[in-house]
């Protein structure tokens, strides 16, 4: 695009607007991804279907890509960025039908010892593409973090986050603690990290282990929906 200054999105089709906008965001360029959405919006689309076609569906290809090995982490951190333009103003008017289109309260952080925070916000971004309401817990955590954010949003989901060997081990002392409390009938449990692995996460009590940031955002939005449908067919 940079060789095209008079390129002008007003000109293009709906279709060819929104894979504009998801090649925009793959680039890096929030501007533009800002300014489509703007479109899309002014020409009557849904608030949700352009996040759903438009952002998500741009970050889902990057997602892909980096967990190829086809783009790296800080050329995924442009296009998060860039997706942010995007939600700065669809935000808005999503919170206005929240309680619709929620899929419910994601809390997520790195836990106590580690402040490595790169993978666990690339998460957040794709959780928040999702439907998810975000809420971060920044990195260095202890139990009690968990606990205090449980009680303060109730959330469906709690996501721990690690990249150090040896401050994985404290994932169990999270786990067990939400154990002994009876949380987790209640409350889904995530985790991920470079060092993890399925068998780490089974070892420490933990249901689900997301390998990248698009297969979490994946794994979280399908078991909400499909605890949600379990719940209609009481």
């Amino acid at each position: 695009m940079s060789d095209e200054d008079d390129f002008d999105l007003n000109e293009l089709d709906d279709k060819d607007l929104v894979e504009q906008i998801q090649d925009d965001l793959y680039d890096g360029l929030a501007n533009e991804v800002t300014e489509g959405t703007e479109i899309l919006l002014s020409r009557g689309w849904d608030a949700n279907d352009v996040l759903g076609e438009a952002l998500v569906g741009g970050m889902k290809i990057v997602g892909v890509d980096f967990r190829d090995g086809i783009l790296f982490v800080p050329e995924v951190l442009k296009c998060a960025g860039a997706m942010k333009g995007g939600m700065k103003i669809l935000r808005p008017i999503l919170a206005e039908a929240a309680e619709d289109t929620s899929l419910g309260k994601f809390v997520i952080g790195t836990v106590k010892g580690d402040i490595h925070d790169i993978g666990k916000n690339l998460v957040g971004m794709m959780l928040e593409g999702a439907g998810f309401e975000v809420i971060d817990l920044g990195i260095n955590n202890p139990v009690e973090n968990y606990l205090e954010a449980v009680d303060k949003h109730q959330p469906v989901i709690v996501g721990m986050s690690a990249l150090l060997t040896t401050t994985m081990p404290y994932m169990g002392v999270v786990s067990e603690e939400f154990e002994k409390r009876g949380l987790r009938k209640d409350i889904h449990m995530m985790c991920g990290g470079a060092p993890l692995n399925q068998e780490f996460a089974d070892a420490i009590g933990v249901p689900a282990y997301g390998r990248d940031a698009a297969r979490s955002s994946e794994m979280a939005e399908t078991h909400v929906r499909e605890r949600k449908n379990k719940r209609a067919h009481r």
